[in-house]
């Protein structure tokens, strides 16, 4: 149980990551990621990989600069923009729907326009999950330059989209419906210089 600790990837470029053990038997037609990540990064970084043994961007959310997020489903991917606060904690889910192709991107507590991607696409189930590396092979392949540093918390991924209640409760720390990945019950192995620890601040 992570409550209220985080995972601190600690250099910059970092080589650190962290396995995450899905429990997810079934192709997915439906998925949400949830997390909360506290950097002062600018350059481009990887917040979760999911790649399988086709496609290696199977699920990715990225951050290839200050004020954007990248959702990719199957290779492909769309952008939203955000605000550049000042340093703090960023919550985002991403969630997407394989019937209408609808992705949702919720910051903060707050949903941004929806968007069009991968509408009809099926998920694999037989993925490598992973928290502060982009793979660009199957397990590994990774580039130091959009490897993550500084502190990431919350992380959740669930088989079904998230209803705006849901996605509401994800950011204020509530109670949950059962994840395919849950911080409160993570199951996880830590390559390299990364470090679990207490949370500073809310």
């Amino acid at each position: 149980d992570l409550y209220r600790k985080v995972f601190v990837f600690r250099k910059d470029p970092s080589d650190a990551y962290v396995l995450l053990k899905v429990q997810a038997e079934q192709p997915l037609q439906n998925f949400t990621v949830c997390l909360r990540s506290y950097t002062d990064l600018t350059r481009p970084y990887s917040l979760f990989s999911y790649a399988t043994k086709a496609q290696d961007n199977e699920i990715l959310l990225f951050k290839p600069k200050p004020g954007e997020y990248r959702l990719y489903v199957g290779g492909k991917f769309v952008t939203f923009r955000t605000p550049e606060g000042r340093w703090d904690w960023e919550h985002v889910c991403a969630s997407w729907e394989s019937a209408t192709g609808l992705t949702e991107f919720w910051f903060n507590g707050k949903p941004w326009p929806r968007k069009g991607l991968q509408k009809g696409y099926t998920v694999s189930a037989e993925a490598v999950v992973l928290l502060g590396q982009e793979q660009d092979a199957y397990g590994g392949g990774f580039d130091p330059y959009n490897s993550f540093t500084g502190e990431l918390a919350d992380v959740y991924m669930w088989d079904v989209g998230l209803s705006p209640d849901k996605m509401r409760a994800a950011y204020q720390s509530l109670r949950l419906p059962p994840a395919v990945l849950a911080w409160k019950s993570l199951s996880y192995e830590m390559k390299g210089d990364v470090v679990v620890k207490a949370r500073l601040r809310e």
